[in-house]
């Protein structure tokens, strides 16, 4: 049996009778991240699921193997795995790190989900396991040991590896800044980084992400009223909170188009990118639209296949995810409400200096509030996108070789809608360091939402190609 073979054996062996067992107790537990559990640490959940993970890599036959908790005051914990060089791995200088990342913090719970399915109830319906933190990023962990083992039992090579597990990322990573720094001689300085947390176009390849969009959030409020009066006395007369707000986000978005309207949330589209997203939409075989739930007659924002990856790679959008000072439908009574408060979320192109972007829409949307009102903009959150590096010759050979040997199709490259912030953190810090960003959210895996799901056939094989590929960075 070859070592390709091999690895593509122990993986899909280990998954089986080890890894979904594990997955469906981690998403029993309902460890959502600190920003929507202020008291995470005294419910305990977040220890829970990380006592879980931390004793599963422990059991692990691989050699010279260290895991340990690490826990900063007032900090959400982290867990580090730190293998020694491996094989030929041995002839490389210790510097000379392979860093694997994920993350186990969970979204909250939403709304929506099928009946006899939720968040924290695991379900395996056609080789997916549904569940909320299964495919975003609680896989992560057991598939880059699982990884690691398997190159090891199939008698191939790896530099130093060390694995951060960490527990803030739904939250924007705030934690993981002083973990880099208090860590810094622990973890040495990476020529590879692979991260597991992200999506795919479909389950037929690797796919690896080249950006990552970046993130602004925060609560616009505003207030008129010291409480609630008659809405019959007060309208007309005292400016409504609501109308307030529609005004203000005027401001920051055509509401008819869509298009942002703050010209510092913009960026130039490199050349490469915008080529590579062509010949992505040409490649593939229906519109990245073709992924949503729809409802029956509802039309996406263009029809433009090239357009719509543009869209959620390399140009900003607002979205509204929460609401606050609105009473619900059937206990809403005649009242002009005081004040009301939207969370907004604002994705970036990948090369906008995020903080930057926050104060332009501070600046612009709390300027000359309508008829005087109290407008605020708190509880602002921010992560710098990030840009991925050209591959080394060495490394996009063995992507491809990868990708064929465990999925039988070549790999491809997209840009990715969403948000690591320890991806920004990490290009900043290690410059010269390769990334693979890559992951096994595919087509209707719905991350956040309700349902979401891990397509399993797709996590075996890319457990597998992990293997291959941090085999052959030791072997290049």
């Amino acid at each position: 049996m070859s070592f390709n073979e091999s690895v593509l054996d122990h993986a899909v062996t280990v998954w089986d009778a080890e890894i979904i067992p594990a997955l469906q107790d981690y998403i029993r537990i309902p460890n959502v991240s600190k920003s929507f559990d202020a008291d995470w640490k005294a419910n305990g959940f977040m220890d829970q699921a990380v006592e879980l993970i931390r004793t599963w890599c422990a059991g692990r036959q691989i050699a010279g193997l260290q895991v340990t908790v690490e826990q900063l005051e007032g900090l959400t914990p982290l867990i580090v795995v730190d293998v020694p060089p491996f094989g030929q791995g041995t002839e490389l200088d210790r510097d000379d790190t392979v860093l694997l990342y994920g993350h186990l913090d969970k979204q909250p719970e939403m709304t929506g989900w099928r009946e006899g399915f939720g968040p924290w109830i695991p379900v395996i319906e056609n080789d997916r396991l549904y569940g909320r933190g299964g495919a975003d990023d609680g896989y992560a962990a057991f598939a880059s040991l699982t990884a690691i083992e398997a190159t090891q039992a199939a008698g191939g090579s790896h530099a130093r590896l060390v694995v951060f597990i960490e527990a803030s990322e739904e939250s924007g990573s705030p934690d993981l800044p002083a973990y880099l720094e208090a860590l810094a001689d622990r973890l040495g300085t990476p020529s590879l980084v692979l991260c597991l947390d992200s999506g795919c176009l479909d389950n037929e390849r690797i796919w690896v992400t080249t950006s990552l969009r970046g993130l602004v959030a925060a609560t616009l409020q505003v207030d008129v009223l010291k409480e609630g009066v008659h809405s019959g006395e007060a309208s007309g007369v005292v400016p409504s909170t609501f109308r307030i707000v529609r005004e203000l986000l005027n401001r920051i978005e055509d509401s008819a188009t869509g298009h942002v309207l703050v010209e510092a949330l913009y960026a130039p589209i490199p050349d490469d990118r915008y080529q590579q997203t062509v010949d992505t939409a040409a490649e593939f075989p229906e519109p990245i639209a073709e992924h949503f739930p729809f409802l029956p007659g509802v039309q996406p924002m263009t029809d433009d296949p090239v357009e719509q990856l543009l869209n959620r790679t390399w140009r900003p959008t607002l979205s509204i995810t929460g609401a606050d000072g609105l009473a619900p439908t059937n206990r809403a009574g005649n009242v002009l409400r005081p004040t009301t408060a939207l969370k907004l979320s604002l994705r970036l192109p990948p090369t906008v200096d995020a903080a930057q972007a926050y104060s332009a829409v501070e600046a612009v949307i709390t300027a000359d509030p309508p008829y005087g009102a109290h407008v605020a903009l708190h509880d602002g959150e921010f992560a710098t996108g990030w840009n991925a590096p050209s591959f080394a010759p060495w490394l996009s050979a063995a992507l491809d070789e990868a990708s064929r040997a465990t999925f039988g199709n070549p790999t491809r490259s997209f840009g990715e809608g969403g948000s690591i912030p320890f991806m920004g953190m990490l290009g900043s810090r290690f410059p010269n360091a390769q990334f693979v960003v890559t992951g096994a959210l595919g087509p209707g895996a719905n991350a956040h939402g309700p349902n979401e799901f891990l397509d399993l056939q797709t996590a075996r094989k890319l457990t597998a190609s992990l293997a291959i590929v941090i085999d052959a960075h030791a072997r290049r």
